[in-house]
């Protein structure tokens, strides 16, 4: 699981301890997430499934995808499809993916990137594997998160953002046993480079085996955590979590995970995706691809892409004469 590393981890900036005091969050629930398949037909884990979205807020729904090892000629995609009212944000672990979308964004991202697009108002895009790797085959492992908009953002100007691996900020536990990269919010009074409309924060953190790590966490923000890889423990009564489970956390000043002693034979590290943002406290209507605050919206986002009103395709990238 390659994403971003380094040759010598305590070389990185510190977490500091924990202040006196603090209150580590305890977990409120713990589940499993279904194997699904989306797009052309490619393997996902459906990391929300069965939480209730007050506890999510303002995150809507998160994906992992993969980890799958393609034969050539297996990689998929998706075909061209619409958006509006939310951000998707995809993080590829491993493996390579390629974006467009009708406002003229895209780009191609790989181990560590993270493309970044706010549907905003409404637009179309398709994520595929490049040519090349349809052809060879190859290991595929990633995120997809939707993030909701506030109200008064549904209907802002689609942007997107190409955040390479090499831009996220990276960070050591107090004693060097976990690699820390964010990317987005703040963590430790370190910044990742996503810029959003809601206040979150975006880590991905690598933990030896036996070893944890203990983060300061904004009081307002919610706080989960996802299993990419191997086993561990969360919250401060160290409940067992594996691969393919959303830990929900309660209140407090700081989240803990652990990883397990021992991990499985192809599992070198404990490997977790943590998130968590400040609750937008509105109300969610979402259907398919749109994720707006009444219904009335939601069929107004439906006539509006059937009329052609949320972009066409294909767009050309701008250029400078």
């Amino acid at each position: 699981m390659p994403a971003v590393t380094v040759d010598n981890i305590l070389a990185l900036p510190r977490i500091d301890a924990p202040a006196p005091g603090a209150v580590d969050r305890p977990v409120r629930s713990l589940t499993t997430a279904p194997v699904g398949y989306e797009g052309e037909g490619f393997p996902v884990r459906r990391a929300f499934a069965g939480i209730d979205l007050p506890a999510l807020d303002p995150f809507i729904h998160m994906d992992q995808m993969g980890e799958v090892d393609y034969a050539p000629g297996e990689p998929k995609g998706t075909p061209w499809h619409p958006h509006r009212g939310f951000e998707t944000v995809t993080y590829m672990i491993d493996g390579i993916m390629e974006h467009q979308d009708s406002n003229g964004g895209g780009g191609t991202i790989g181990g560590g990137d993270t493309q970044w697009m706010t549907a905003g108002g409404g637009i179309l895009h398709i994520e595929t594997p490049p040519e090349h790797l349809v052809m060879s085959g190859g290991l595929f492992h990633g995120v997809q998160l939707w993030v909701n908009l506030p109200r008064d953002n549904k209907m802002a100007a689609p942007r997107y953002q190409d955040i390479t691996g090499q831009k996220v900020a990276l960070l050591s536990s107090t004693d060097g046993g976990a690699l820390v990269r964010v990317i987005a919010g703040d963590v430790a009074g370190h910044h990742g480079p996503g810029s959003t409309y809601t206040p979150i924060s975006l880590v991905h953190a690598t933990i030896a085996p036996g070893a944890s790590v203990t983060l300061p966490w904004n009081p307002e923000f919610n706080a989960l955590a996802y299993v990419l890889a191997g086993e561990g423990l969360v919250g401060s009564e160290r409940r067992p979590i594996r691969m393919g489970q959303t830990a929900v956390y309660g209140r407090g000043d700081t989240l803990t995970i652990a990883a397990a002693d021992t991990q499985d034979s192809r599992t070198k590290s404990f490997e977790v995706f943590l998130l968590g943002g400040k609750p937008i406290r509105e109300p969610v209507a979402m259907a398919g691809p749109f994720v707006m605050n009444t219904k009335a919206e939601v069929l107004q986002a439906f006539e509006d892409f059937q009329a052609g009103r949320l972009g066409s395709v294909p767009a050309a990238h701008e250029t400078l004469d």
